[in-house]
């Protein structure tokens, strides 16, 4: 019997996410459902129930801490030729594995709209200006669900080996070869590390971080203070 391939491998990273990681694996079965492949990779978690998630995953991998290095480690595993880079704590659109696949199969790179989860005005106001900056700069973040074929992946080189800005890196690659799709399907991101270190702070702090990023600053330099003001999930 030949094996079917998958219609999109997902990759998720993942990092000492504790009481979360089965609830949100289990969210994402609708996709597995419609013929996407499931791809965990985790970085060295203190906890993790590996024994427990072979019946959520169709693959789970352990590699080294580092998003970059996860995802990448990720996509060499991937059976499908379309890749779709999440975070666990991302809600979806029905519509998003179709889009997915409509474009990807193209040979077309995108993401999605954000919209953080909580329920702070000012959260709007971020949305807008994440939302907005990515449609005019061709920059999207990792929470934003970057999605492309396998073949435009390789061609790029993947993901940069670099502990911060790795989703930033790849999209200048990217838009070097053609300009991304910018679905205006909204992807749900927790807003757990704004309203913990403070909307306004952080808000501050990652346009800050970008650009120094974008003056040539060290990315591990950058990551050290990043990390401490993070959420578990940004830390992988």
């Amino acid at each position: 019997m030949v094996e079917q391939c998958p219609k999109i491998s997902i990759i998720i990273p993942v990092l000492n996410e504790g009481g979360i990681l089965l609830p949100m694996l289990q969210s994402f079965q609708w996709m597995r459902q419609q013929g996407c492949e499931l791809i965990l990779v985790d970085g060295g978690s203190n906890y993790f129930p590996e024994a427990q998630l072979a019946s959520l995953c169709d693959r789970v991998l352990v590699t080294g801490a580092g998003r970059a290095l996860q995802m990448n480690h990720g996509a060499r595993a991937a059976k499908s030729d379309l890749l779709w880079f999440l975070h666990l704590d991302s809600q979806l659109p029905r519509s998003g594995v179709d889009l997915v696949y409509q474009y990807a199969r193209q040979g077309r790179w995108g993401r999605f709209d954000i919209q953080l989860s909580g329920s702070p005005r000012l959260l709007r106001v971020v949305e807008c200006l994440i939302n907005l900056r990515s449609r005019v700069t061709g920059i999207a973040t990792g929470d934003q669900g970057l999605f492309m074929p396998l073949a435009l992946y390789e061609r790029v080189g993947g993901f940069p080996n670099i502990v911060l800005m790795e989703d930033v890196a790849i999209c200048r690659r990217l838009k070097r070869i053609g300009q991304p799709v910018n679905l205006r399907q909204r992807l749900e991101t927790s807003s757990r590390r704004w309203e913990r270190n403070g909307i306004i702070r952080t808000i501050l702090l990652m346009w800050w971080l970008r650009l120094a990023f974008s003056l040539g600053a060290d990315p591990a330099r950058l990551a050290k203070i990043y990390r401490p003001c993070s959420s578990p999930i940004a830390e992988s």
